[in-house]
């Protein structure tokens, strides 16, 4: 039992690897589509390359999304709108029509033409209320229907038969004229303007779920293809009817409603090819990355970036398919090369695109995109800290998005009429969706406790809290750093390792010295040396001592682990040799092992470069006379001392890399130290 549990111990990283793929492709399998998936690409515009495709099942063709945006609009155009007509007011306009005689006309007319005048008015109220009366202007054409709605029941009437309340003084007129009352038609036209009000009110209500009923009863398939029956022949061209048929035999197939059995077997189909991806993912980092590997952090982070971009992109297209490019897919390259490298940022997005082609339609399509965009990314932004670098490498991102996209649609269509303007805006939004990266990545780095090149940038400010407290408490290590990090940086870049995190490195990798700074000669401002009262052993020590205080004093102030690591390594396990000679001198039987840093070695490029730059720049202070030989031999001398010494095993340096430092620390101590060429007498 225990030597299970021990062997658990041992392999927990392992089975924690085991358990995050496992989990991982459960996850991305539950946001896969359930549907079966059409096993045929349908090439609009070119010849069909499979062999001749007859009908599996009845399905029915599905209408063309211009035949439905077509049908919906003459429904629209020809639908009839309802107007309500209220009886009630004709009712009493007539009775106050009769009322305002009485009140306009004197009564002298009236006792002489009363009888006339009322039944004249009576008459033209009926005349103006027979098919009502509207407020609004002429808002339909004349010769157009509408429902006339008096009580329960609706009849048909030309618009043009209702009067519009902009006509009734024409109306008026006309009745007064042709009836002989012109001498009467100023008090008649008072009479009529005194009681008569519109009557007849646009049912919007009405009219809208009436619209509404008929454009939800539209039919969105026409005819019907039998079992059995040949849809296409083997190099046919996939154009016009067979292309619709086609298309709505891949519908009704993954809209099918499959079975329990038929269910499993996909939901099999689906963890095989998803599994099979993140396996080459996790075999690429085992064999190409394994310090990634090895670490279930960076692990962690890589397979949620992926859970992450699925689960966004599900979202979207469950929302509305058109807006799937928005999606940022790119920040997920963006993202891996700020912590990793481009490498392993294009193999992740890769393997990512491949399972979203599992969800987005035109798959083909997408991923060629996607792809594209991922490459563009990797090859456009080289330092992600600098903003103006983000913004111009989007702008290539969009671009090429927009400029593959017309190229598709050239190809399937034909000509450049089709291409639809509003996806360039989908793609616009999708490339201001990915400067969201910068803001993502901080977010990372306090959750995964990762560091990125834009916290190194604001690690090397030597205005920060830390290095100013470095500076007044030991001004010597200080300017010690600074040199040791311009040493670095040169180096960096020209092996190509990361120059900002050897420079930060740097800066930090003798911070402990401040608990002791006088015992370290570059702060001794005078004569009097605190190691002479001390033994070798005692002074030792308090030299070692200064990693350990760095480490501690980087913790407190909450440095990266990266950072960190520069401290832990930069002397690696080299002896304290003045100390461990000076003690040699009066005991002959000494442990070496007293006098030596407690490690590890250096265990990255980066490393391995700062202890290279950092014991030549504390020792080429001890150069009395430097010449340009004598720096040369002396910069040789140390450097092979250290490989001599197995400093760099664990370092991932060649010896190419080595002899390239080599040649940047003679040249930079040279110009330290002004030499100029030596001239023969």
């Amino acid at each position: 039992m225990s030597d299970f549990v021990n062997k658990l111990y041992k392999n927990q990283a392992l089975f924690y690897k085991v358990f995050l793929f496992v989990l991982t492709s459960v996850l991305i399998v539950y946001l896969l589509p359930k549907g079966g998936k059409f096993k045929y690409d349908i090439p609009k515009g070119k010849p069909w390359q499979y062999e001749s495709l007859y009908a599996p099942f009845d399905f029915a063709i599905l209408k063309t999304d211009e035949e439905i945006a077509e049908e919906k609009s003459e429904i629209t155009d020809t639908h009839i709108p309802y107007y309500d007509f209220n009886s009630d007011i004709a009712e009493r306009v007539g009775e106050d029509a009769l009322v305002e005689v009485h009140n306009v006309f004197p009564d002298s007319t009236l006792n002489v033409y009363e009888t006339i005048i009322d039944n004249f008015v009576s008459k033209t109220v009926s005349e103006v209320y027979e098919f009502g009366l509207l407020q609004e202007s002429n808002r339909l054409e004349p010769d157009q229907l509408i429902y006339l709605l008096k009580g329960n029941e609706a009849s048909e009437v030309s618009y043009k038969k209702i009067l519009k309340q902009g006509e009734i003084r024409d109306f008026l007129s006309q009745k007064i004229d042709r009836a002989g009352f012109s001498s009467f038609k100023t008090e008649l036209l008072e009479v009529f303007f005194n009681s008569i009000e519109p009557n007849v009110i646009f049912n919007n209500d009405l009219t809208q779920n009436e619209l509404n009923s008929k454009l939800n009863n539209i039919s969105y398939t026409r005819g019907i293809i039998e079992q059995g029956s040949r849809i296409i022949a083997k190099g046919e061209v996939v154009e016009g009817n067979k292309y619709n048929i086609l298309r709505s035999l891949k519908n009704e197939y993954e809209s099918q409603i499959w079975s329990q059995t038929n269910y499993n077997w996909i939901i099999i189909g689906y963890s095989i090819l998803v599994a099979l991806a993140l396996l080459m993912l996790l075999l690429f980092m085992r064999k190409y990355r394994i310090e990634i590997f090895e670490n279930n952090v960076k692990v962690t982070f890589i397979f949620f970036n992926i859970i992450f971009m699925v689960m966004l992109t599900t979202l979207v297209v469950n929302f509305n398919i058109d807006y799937v490019y928005i999606v940022p897919l790119c920040i997920l390259p963006l993202s891996l090369k700020a912590f990793f490298d481009a490498r392993l940022g294009l193999f992740t997005h890769v393997i990512t695109v491949l399972l979203l082609g599992f969800i987005v339609p035109n798959s083909y399509e997408y991923m060629f995109l996607q792809i594209i965009a991922g490459i563009v990314t990797i090859l456009t932004v080289s330092e992600l800290y600098k903003r103006a670098n983000l913004f111009i490498s989007v702008g290539q991102i969009t671009l090429v998005y927009i400029i593959s996209y017309v190229a598709f649609t050239i190809i399937q269509e034909g000509n450049i009429d089709d291409v639809k303007v509003e996806i360039f805006i989908t793609f616009l939004l999708g490339g201001l969706a990915t400067l969201f990266v910068q803001p993502l990545i901080y977010v990372y780095e306090k959750i995964f406790g990762m560091v990125s090149d834009m916290s190194l940038l604001e690690l090397s400010d030597t205005n920060s809290k830390l290095l100013k407290e470095l500076a007044e408490k030991a001004p010597g290590t200080f300017h010690h750093s600074l040199n040791v990090a311009n040493l670095a940086e040169a180096a960096a870049n020209e092996i190509n390792a990361n120059a900002m995190l050897a420079r930060v490195g740097a800066l930090y990798h003798d911070i402990g010295k401040m608990r002791n700074p006088t015992y370290f000669t570059e702060n001794q401002t005078t004569s009097v040396n605190s190691h002479d009262e001390l033994s070798p052993i005692e002074s030792t020590q308090i030299i070692i001592d200064h990693v350990i205080s760095g480490i501690e004093i980087a913790k407190k102030n909450n440095l990266p682990d990266r950072v960190i690591d520069f401290i832990r390594t930069h002397h690696g396990t080299s002896t304290v040799y003045y100390f461990y000679m000076k003690e040699k001198e009066n005991n002959d039987n000494i442990n070496a092992d007293n006098f030596r840093y407690p490690g590890p070695i250096p265990f990255s490029k980066e490393t391995a470069i700062l202890m290279m730059c950092d014991s030549v720049e504390a020792a080429s202070k001890s150069l009395k006379e430097p010449t340009s030989q004598l720096i040369d031999n002396f910069v040789e001398k140390i450097v092979d001392k250290q490989m001599e010494e197995g400093q760099f095993l664990n370092s991932n340096i060649t010896f190419k890399e080595i002899q390239i430092i080599k040649k940047i620390l003679k040249r930079k101590l040279k110009n330290i130290y002004h030499l100029r060429v030596e001239y023969p007498e």
